[in-house]
């Protein structure tokens, strides 16, 4: 079976929510030579995407969105062991990832987590429907450190108080201390020049990209 096959395979089987199909065409991918980075660039990371753009305009709902989150976290469980030796950053930092206040969506936030661990991140995960509170108290745990926040956004809403994010960085005069990148559906880099963050990316595998670059400066 060609590549694209396997990873069209791999998509639908995500997208129908198919537990056992995601992880045989996985492991299907791996055994033809493919990389985990493009597994997840080429098949996990739009499927998903799919998966959010359906649940969009109701034509799914939250059982189909934790079927097929279950789906995607059974496929990184294949794909731990080759993203570990194809991680090209050790000791990259820390990085805080959270989806931010008043949002809970996190299927997104929690693949660009495992990105990140396998890019040599030590990875601080505080969950859903953080606080800016919680955020300036865990970088000052690790003040003095490398370290970048990571943080997500699916709604207009909860975007905004990623702008908070950064104010609250600054009065606490911790803003030049730490690399801030937000994700999100509806996050743009117009939307993070205009708030004063570091970065952003389209999808898991290029939000590695993007932190390695950012920490490396």
């Amino acid at each position: 079976m060609a590549n694209q096959e396997i990873i069209d395979k791999l998509k639908n089987a995500l997208v129908n929510q198919d537990i056992n199909g995601t992880v045989e065409a996985t492991k299907e991918a791996l055994a033809a030579g493919m990389t985990a980075n493009d597994i997840i660039n080429n098949a996990l990371a739009p499927g998903m995407k799919i998966i959010g753009d359906k649940f969009e305009v109701a034509e799914i709902y939250l059982p189909q969105i934790m079927m097929s989150a279950k789906a995607m976290n059974n496929a990184m469980e294949v794909l731990r062991p080759a993203m570990e030796k194809e991680k090209i950053g050790e000791g990259s930092g820390i990085a805080i990832t959270f989806v931010q206040e008043g949002d809970i969506h996190d299927i997104g936030h929690r693949l660009v987590s495992t990105m990140l661990g396998a890019n040599g991140f030590k990875i601080i995960d505080l969950g859903v429907d953080v606080s800016n509170e919680t955020i300036i108290e865990e970088v000052k745990k690790n003040k003095g450190k490398k370290v970048l926040l990571a943080g997500s956004a699916l709604m207009t809403t909860s975007m905004m108080s990623q702008k908070d994010t950064i104010v609250a960085l600054k009065e606490e005069g911790l803003r030049d201390s730490v690399k801030v990148m937000f994700g999100g559906a509806p996050v743009t880099k117009q939307w993070i020049t205009e708030i004063g963050a570091d970065g952003t990316a389209e999808n898991a595998a290029e939000a590695a990209r993007v932190a390695l670059d950012l920490t490396r400066k």
